[in-house]
């Protein structure tokens, strides 16, 4: 039996180095008749297979191919050397075991671990809460007319803002956002899986999509958080899903909808509905809703109407498809313009009107309606105003009439204010032509009230005993006082017949200084008469907003009692020209003071009523009710006879009173140290329903008011023109008021005896001896006219001597 050969390479028995043995061992020939056997050496015997270790892997395992040694290559040679190319395709075969290995690993990674990372930051994170979020948000503060028509908005910059609820949001405008935004957004977790893969996809391909839900969003616009980041999109998403667990769909979309920004300046579908299109939400077509809605994507690009229309067009598409509109109504779309934006915005009360703004942001900030702005502005409130927009209107003509149209000055200065006597409600506000933040010439500034401080001087006395028919000495010049402390005070007017027993009641009409200082000084007392100004409405003090704090009104140097020049409305008399329209208006209404407002009512976004005003009347000048309003008739059937005779009367014989008033400049400080010129002038005057004052003046202390032909203004002159013109156009068409029947008070009627006329009173008065600490100015009233007996036929030009301060004197009670 042929042997075959060794492998090459082998050992062979008996070859150099070959062990020597006998027989059955190599390299020993066998005896005769014995079976001859090969055996293998223990070292190159095959391993033994033991199947179920895995340490035990056949030499062509793929394991042992990548790195580890066949025993049997130690011994043999002859196994056959492997090509280049199949040691390629070995390589390669190893390294795509690898890859896919790797892939493996990496998918399984990809899907636990999002999950892993979404189960640890779930606790961890928190949604921002509507409520919270409302909370911190400002919010657009509607202002409205008395009528209820809208006046204007409050918005801080860039936060148009009107908050809605879920019942009040239509079926139109809930599928115009879904379709526009998340379709699915009531069958996701709070976030659309496939939308955030299609917008990896298309800006892995270069183009733009975020992905993002429509809960998604509202964590994003309700945080704040818009950066571009991974971990920013990953904790939203987080975030949206917990919302989404946590709240209910219908809340999450009532969230978004006040939240996201629409453009046009508008936050919040509600808002967005009035700048686009001036409408309420119910009332859009679903077109119009669509474009709205489809503006969420780029607001910024709201005045392209390519793009508009395009982003509107994908909306309807989506709208149709989800069927929420009908296919008629798709087929016959057509693009829903918006109103021209200048036209849609909110109006900007500019002027005059921007000052009743002030006044309003000054209320709330007072908190005198318990609703702070900050409140006001967090909850985004309507505030119902007092204004009567028909009378602010003739407050507004009338001063551009008279000042305007007549061509006078624009150096002159002025203000308006109109108050419902029957209510305290402010109906018309003239403060300046500046608008908002402008000064305020009706509550931001004092002045002497002039001779239209005599009506409270009149209700002192009537409190204390004194009646209209009560006579006084109105002859000109008189001095008070004693010894060296004597004051001289001269009347405006000539009156040669209301000389030593002139009734109180024509000393008013005539304006006669004289009788007004003399009784104030000698009968009534300063403090009382400080007091009946306060009673009817001046208040005890004010803040001008200027910085300096509070001033107490009518006091004297260092807060204490004013002197007797406070009855002519000089010297420490300072006053606004609005409380002079409050104060006149408890005179109007009989003797109830009711202090005067401009809110009605606030309420919430969802009708909540906030705060209503609450009428709180006084009995002004007596703790009987009766006594108050028998003093203010009184007031009254003196006053009437004024505007008639100052030729500045009613329209239609309409029954109305008031009082003028003219302060003269001091000639320490007027232009060449002239005498006679005035710094400001007054009307200030009622009917039953409406009370008005009206000043003029100018900025420059030291320069006197002239009308365009340079003649002096007094109170009849431009200030009662504007009265007069006011007072006609906001009482068109009204009901013809008549003033009550006054119940007699005291001394009603002036004696019987006639009053013997008197040779008038020289123009050129004795030299008077100066008081030495202080020099006010002389309050004059040059254009009230007197009508015939009483009037001279040349009035007399007023002297410089001026009232003093009446220091040396001390009046009864004073």
């Amino acid at each position: 039996m042929p042997v075959a050969p060794p492998p090459p390479g082998a050992r062979r028995p008996g070859g150099p180095g070959a062990p020597q043995g006998g027989p059955g061992r190599p390299g020993v020939p066998p005896r005769p008749g014995e079976e001859r056997t090969t055996q293998l050496p223990p070292v190159n015997r095959p391993p033994q297979r033991e199947p179920d270790l895995l340490t035990h892997r056949e030499p062509e395992d793929e394991f042992l191919l990548a790195g580890a040694v066949d025993e049997e290559d130690e011994y043999y040679d002859d196994e056959p050397e492997l090509t280049e190319e199949e040691e390629r395709r070995l390589r390669k075969k190893k390294i795509w075991k690898r890859v896919r290995i790797a892939a493996f690993v990496a998918l399984g990674l990809m899907i636990l671990g999002p999950v892993i990372a979404v189960a640890v930051a779930y606790p961890l994170v928190d949604w921002p809460k509507p409520e919270d979020v409302a909370a911190t948000q400002n919010k657009t503060i509607t202002l409205q007319y008395a009528d209820g028509s809208e006046m204007t908005k409050i918005t801080a910059a860039g936060e148009n803002r009107s908050m809605l609820t879920y019942e009040e949001i239509p079926d139109n405008v809930k599928h115009a956002v879904l379709a526009a935004e998340d379709a699915n957004f009531y069958d996701n977790p709070g976030f659309d899986a496939k939308a955030i893969l299609r917008a990896v996809w298309i800006q892995v391909s270069g183009g733009s999509s975020g992905g993002s839900g429509l809960t998604q969003q509202y964590i994003k616009k309700a945080t704040g958080n818009e950066e571009a980041t991974l971990t920013r999109k990953f904790t939203e998403v987080v975030k949206a899903f917990k919302m989404s667990n946590e709240s209910d769909h219908n809340t999450i979309l009532t969230a978004y909808l006040n939240t996201v920004y629409f453009g046009r300046g508008a936050n919040g579908f509600k808002t967005a509905a009035q700048v686009y299109y001036k409408k309420d939400m119910k009332d859009l077509t679903p077109s119009e809703a669509a474009l709205i809605a489809g503006m969420i994507q780029t607001p910024s690009w709201s005045e392209d109407k390519e793009y508009s229309a395009k982003r509107w067009d994908f909306v309807m598409k989506q709208m149709r498809e989800k069927n929420w509109i009908s296919q008629e109504d798709f087929d016959s779309r057509k693009y829903p313009a918006p109103l021209p934006f200048a036209e849609t915005q909110p109006k900007s009360l500019d002027g005059p009107r921007g000052l009743i703004v002030d006044q309003i942001q000054e209320a709330l900030e007072a908190e005198q309606t318990g609703v702070s702005f900050e409140q006001a502005q967090k909850t985004g409130v309507t505030i119902q105003t007092s204004i009567d927009p028909k009378m602010q209107t003739a407050a507004e003509e009338a001063v551009d009439e008279v000042l305007v149209k007549g061509g006078q000055p624009e150096a002159l200065k002025t203000s308006l204010t109109a108050i419902d006597p029957a209510t305290g409600a402010v109906r018309a506000y003239w403060g300046g032509r500046g608008g908002r933040g402008s000064y305020d010439y009706a509550k931001g500034t004092l002045q002497e009230p002039g001779s239209s401080f005599k009506p409270f001087d009149l209700v002192a006395a009537l409190q204390h005993g004194k009646g209209i028919g009560t006579t006084y000495d109105g002859s000109s010049p008189r001095q008070f006082g004693n010894g060296t402390e004597k004051v001289t005070v001269r009347n405006a007017t000539a009156a040669p017949n209301c000389q030593k027993d002139c009734p109180v009641k024509e000393a008013m009409i005539l304006s006669l200084n004289t009788v007004f200082y003399d009784m104030v000084l000698n009968d009534v007392g300063i403090r009382p008469t400080v007091e009946a100004a306060h009673q009817a409405g001046i208040p005890n003090e004010v803040n001008l907003n200027d910085g300096q704090g509070v001033r107490k009104l009518l006091v004297g140097e260092n807060g204490g009692t004013p002197n007797a020049g406070i009855a002519i409305g000089g010297d420490q008399a300072r006053v606004r020209p609005f409380d002079m329209a409050s104060a006149y208006a408890t005179f109007a209404a009989r003797g109830v003071y009711r202090q005067p407002f401009f809110i009605v009512k606030i309420t919430g976004p969802d009708g909540t009523m906030l705060y209503q005003h609450v009428d709180k009347p006084l009995s002004a000048f007596d703790p009987d009710q009766q006594k108050s309003q028998q003093i203010a008739d009184n007031v009254t059937e003196v006053l009437k006879e004024i505007p008639r005779r100052s030729s500045i009367p009613c329209a239609q014989n309409r029954e109305c009173a008031g009082k003028t008033g003219t302060h003269e400049l001091d000639p320490k400080v007027a232009p060449g140290g002239r005498v006679g010129l005035n710094s400001k002038a007054w009307m200030v005057g009622y009917t039953p329903s409406i009370s008005a004052a009206v000043w003029i003046g100018r900025d420059e202390g030291s320069q006197p008011i002239m009308d365009k032909s340079g003649t002096n203004i007094s109170g009849a002159g431009l200030p009662g023109k504007i009265w007069q013109t006011f007072m006609t156009k906001a009482l068109a068409g009204t009901q013809m008021e008549k003033f009550p029947k006054a119940a007699p008070l005291n001394q009603f009627e002036p004696p019987k005896k006639s009053v013997a006329p008197s040779s008038s009173p020289s123009n050129t008065p004795s030299s008077p001896t100066e008081p030495s600490r202080s020099t006010p100015t002389r309050t004059t009233d040059p254009d009230e006219p007197c009508r015939g007996l009483l009037c001279p036929t040349t009035e007399p030009k007023p002297t410089s001597t001026k009232p003093g301060p009446g220091d040396g004197v001390k009046p009864p009670g004073g």
